[in-house]
């Protein structure tokens, strides 16, 4: 399982993961946390469902948000740098988009935008989701987490040296 994998691969690297989530509600840092050994890690969570938190509580720039609104490549950018910083995490991961029925900030339902920042790489990904709202969700958080994945793997990282802590399958997911 990716969530399992991922918290090995960030621990045998040393570094930490804070989670920043807008559409999935919180359902990246549950499934984080559902798996034994997890606090070690995760560093936190931080739900930012309204617009105007995740400039309070994210540092996303108010400007961008009033021109491009929530559901945006850039918003998703600045929403995985700021909750490294407001959580001391050395990866964050971010969600922003729209799970429906309705359209909101020019885009339709479906259209999702997943970001994560590493010490040494950050990636934004388009998604066009199909499906009712929670299909998009839960896509939505298991296509943040696999990218997650892929760039803790990637990266070079500066504490290799510490020993891999092995995270148990969850299989109920």
């Amino acid at each position: 399982m990716t969530v399992s994998r991922l918290l090995t691969e960030a621990a045998a690297r040393g570094w930490s993961i804070g989670v920043a989530e807008s559409l999935t509600g919180g359902l990246v840092t549950a499934s984080l946390v559902s798996v034994p050994g997890a606090s070690s890690v995760l560093r936190g969570g931080v739900v930012a469902y309204a617009t105007d938190l995740k400039t309070e509580l994210l540092g996303v720039e108010a400007d961008l948000l009033a021109e491009r609104g929530a559901v945006d490549e850039a918003v998703a950018a600045q929403m995985a740098a700021g909750v490294r910083r407001v959580t001391g995490a050395d990866v964050g991961l971010a969600t922003t988009g729209v799970a429906g029925p309705d359209p909101q900030d020019g885009q339709g339902p479906g259209v999702v935008f997943v970001a994560v920042s590493t010490p040494v790489a950050s990636e934004v990904h388009r998604l066009d989701l199909e499906g009712d709202r929670s299909q998009v969700i839960d896509d939505a958080a298991r296509a943040v987490l696999e990218l997650a994945l892929t760039l803790v793997r990637g990266g070079a990282g500066e504490n290799c040296d510490t020993p891999p802590i092995v995270f148990p399958e969850v299989t109920d997911k």
